[in-house]
């Protein structure tokens, strides 16, 4: 499968967390309407949403993707960093989403603040592919090791935090964790 074949969603609005979603899903499963019913599914009595933006353009929080995952039976697991990424048994991963510091811009102008940014990456054919929403297309990572390293990398910034992406059973078990840490 080349680049061109590999499932991508462009940034839209502050939707990136359904970008996340569907990037590491390989399909357009979420939409802005599914992730606002989520939303209101979690806190049904708010007028003021917790989990999203009050300007309603999205800006959706983990509560919403952890939902999302698990009406498909699956799960996300949050990846403790101060473990190494060395211990993750990536066969037992569908993909990962990752929380990252982002810069704001207005235009071609980059403002000095920063926001926080889902993005998802995922397997496909053999190679592991950055699927960030703010990409032009996906960007070929490379396999376990570059993929590792990718991971660590990322991970390496003060305020970014990694989920999981597995199946249920998975989750359920602890097999995403290689077997010699012991430490869930």
């Amino acid at each position: 499968m080349s680049e061109g074949e590999v499932f991508h969603e462009k940034q839209r609005l502050e939707l990136c967390a359904i970008h996340a979603l569907n990037n590491v899903l390989q399909e357009r499963v979420f939409t802005k309407e599914t992730a606002d019913d989520i939303c209101k599914r979690l806190a049904p009595q708010c007028v003021m949403n917790p989990h999203r933006s009050v300007l309603g353009t999205g800006n959706y929080d983990v509560n919403v993707i952890m939902a999302a995952l698990q009406s498909r039976g699956l799960a996300a697991v949050w990846w403790d960093k101060r473990r190494s990424v060395q211990n993750l048994c990536l066969d037992k991963i569908q993909g990962f989403i990752l929380n990252v510091p982002s810069r704001v811009s207005l235009g071609i102008v980059s403002l000095p603040l920063r926001r926080r940014h889902w993005l998802a990456v995922r397997e496909v054919n053999g190679q592991f592919y950055n699927l960030d929403s703010k990409l032009k297309g996906p960007a070929c990572i490379g396999r376990e090791t570059e993929l590792r390293s990718f991971l660590t990398e990322q991970l390496s910034q003060d305020i970014a935090e990694m989920l999981l992406v597995v199946q249920k059973e998975v989750d359920d078990d602890g097999t995403w964790l290689k077997p010699d840490d012991t430490r869930k």
